[in-house]
């Protein structure tokens, strides 16, 4: 046999292949580190622009409604054998909240809403206090409802308390939902009454989960906070439903999962209780945001009426 001449044979040592399998491993683990970092990174920037693009939403229905609030509508001379403007009847400053016509009422601390029960149930203990009610009046008109043109509508947002976590007592949430109720009174009678069996109607709908808090605060033309608020159920409440000039909409919201790796301590600006005191330090590992906006409320005019 021939002899062949080894030393010209390319090969690798066993220490060469482990030094190899290590160095192949080293790299893997940092690329798989960087990418669990940057997919980390994504995910909390797209759980962020939901929890915006949802307070957002909810903001905007609110901001809509509220600039409604008083409006009425007037159609005028005209051909369709309608009148020029609104007949229906007006309730004002009825110490019952669910007869009210008033354009603004505003329950503080209180959760839940019954359309049977004028006295919804009160909100949590006085260090964690959530949230406002707001109902809100406004007309609209609609030419091709022969028995009832001429309509008015009372929305109404509200929040109800989640249920609770045993690992998570102290992130107490709720969910923020909307009731939409029509006057009834066709053309011809002179009375009606609120109804929720309406095509457009409905009791509870659910608008957007995980809120922390709720809050509206009324002000007069001298940007002056109002208080008490207006709410026909007080009379000092009855004075003030008329001389709302804006109101400002501060809303809390909360990631739906916890959202930093470690417990951060916290301490919550007065903007959760603006006018109480300020809520005591917490600690978290969800993500919180807080929204506020000032809506001018255009349609309410002094005297009593639309």
């Amino acid at each position: 046999m021939i002899k062949k001449n080894y030393k010209h044979i390319a090969g690798l040592t066993l220490i060469e292949i482990l030094i190899g399998v290590i160095v192949s491993s080293l790299m893997m683990a940092a690329i798989y580190s960087t990418y669990s970092i940057v997919n980390r990174t994504y995910n909390q920037v797209v759980d962020k622009a939901k929890i915006s693009q949802s307070s957002r939403d909810l903001v905007g229905l609110l901001m809509r409604d509220t600039r409604m609030a008083g409006f009425k509508y007037y159609l005028g001379n005209n051909n369709l054998n309608l009148p020029k403007e609104s007949y229906l009847e007006f309730k004002s400053g009825t110490s019952d909240i669910r007869e009210s016509h008033d354009p603004i009422i505003i329950v503080k601390n209180h959760l839940g809403f019954n359309k049977d029960n004028e006295n919804p149930s009160v909100a949590n203990s006085a260090d964690k206090v959530c949230c406002d009610i707001i109902h809100i009046v406004f007309d609209d008109f609609n030419q091709n409802n022969d028995s009832q043109p001429y309509l008015r509508y009372k929305v109404s947002y509200f929040a109800e308390k989640n249920d609770v976590d045993s690992n998570d007592v102290d992130e107490e949430t709720y969910s923020v939902y909307k009731s939409k109720a029509l006057f009834k009174q066709d053309i011809g009678i002179n009375s009606g009454d609120w109804t929720y069996g309406c095509d457009d109607c409905y009791e509870r709908e659910l608008i957007k989960d995980n809120i922390v808090d709720m809050e509206f605060v009324a002000f007069d033309k001298d940007g002056k906070i109002l208080l008490p608020p207006p709410n026909p159920s007080t009379l000092a409440g009855r004075t003030n439903l008329y001389k709302v000039r804006s109101v400002d909409i501060r809303i809390a919201f909360r990631s739906d999962k916890k959202f930093f790796n470690n417990v951060i301590d916290r301490s919550l600006p007065g903007i959760q209780r603006t006018i109480a005191d300020a809520m005591p330090s917490f600690s978290t590992r969800y993500l919180r945001e807080n929204i506020v906006v000032t809506v001018h409320t255009r349609n309410i005019v002094s005297g009593g009426n639309f």
